[in-house]
């Protein structure tokens, strides 16, 4: 199938754009330990976004993976996962602060260090917010693809530090047009005290159209309930 569009986003960067639905967005780890946290809004509502507790709650899970729908505030499939080599990635530790990652990783600013100075999540999502207008206010907790995070028995989140290999791709298909941002910022529970660097390269490709029998459409029927708001969204616009 061919490729579209393809970037590698360097450990610290970030990015955003605009991706039409209809399209496949491959994430590859370019070493192991990758970590890269992804937000999406609606391209034609900046207001509606993807919701953490709305899809955990919906589709009865702690994280995602192959076949679940990451929904948006008003219950609707903004984009679904496709294909998975983890099997699981983290949907509830966040993202990094400066406070963070001045305390984990040492101080470091752009005055003294350029633009090798160590980002955090969180000033990365608000620096690509703004070019849409947006702010502080529209940040909500991000999808942190390649990590793995679950409760011990005693209720503690456990980081697992070996859970993403090498070459290991997450591909996410856009069910509605949708507003895209990443950081390859730290996972927040990341108990590494140096700051991690592992590239991750985006490609978008075209997508098969979808059919009712489509797997991820039928993973459950509360996916498929959100996949037919979006359904009708789309068609009421005419998109």
């Amino acid at each position: 199938m061919n490729i579209i569009w393809s970037k590698t986003i360097n450990p610290g960067d970030r990015w955003s754009g605009n991706i039409c639905k209809g399209r496949l967005v491959k994430f590859t780890a370019l070493e192991a330990g990758a970590n890269l946290a992804v937000l999406m809004y609606n391209f034609r509502n900046l207001s509606e976004h993807y919701n953490m507790p709305d899809t955990l709650k919906a589709q009865h899970t702690f994280y995602l993976k192959k076949g679940y729908a990451l929904m948006s505030d008003c219950g609707r499939a903004m984009a679904s996962i496709v294909e998975d080599e983890l099997g699981w990635h983290d949907s509830i530790s966040g993202y990094t602060t400066r406070k963070m990652t001045d305390e984990k990783y040492g101080l470091t600013n752009y005055q003294k260090d350029s633009n090798n100075y160590f980002k955090s999540g969180q000033e990365n999502f608000i620096n690509e917010l703004t070019k849409n207008g947006m702010s502080k206010r529209d940040l909500m907790p991000p999808i942190n693809l390649f990590s793995k995070v679950e409760a011990d028995p005693a209720g503690n989140l456990v980081y697992h530090e070996n859970h993403c290999p090498k070459e290991a791709s997450v591909t996410i298909r856009t069910e509605m047009d949708i507003y895209l941002v990443l950081s390859n910022t730290p996972n927040p529970l990341d108990p590494k005290t140096f700051y991690p660097s592992v590239p991750v390269r985006v490609e978008i490709l075209p997508a098969a159209p979808v059919d009712g029998l489509d797997f991820c459409v039928n993973f459950m029927p509360q996916t498929r309930r959100a996949f037919e708001n979006t359904w009708e969204y789309n068609l009421l616009l005419g998109i």
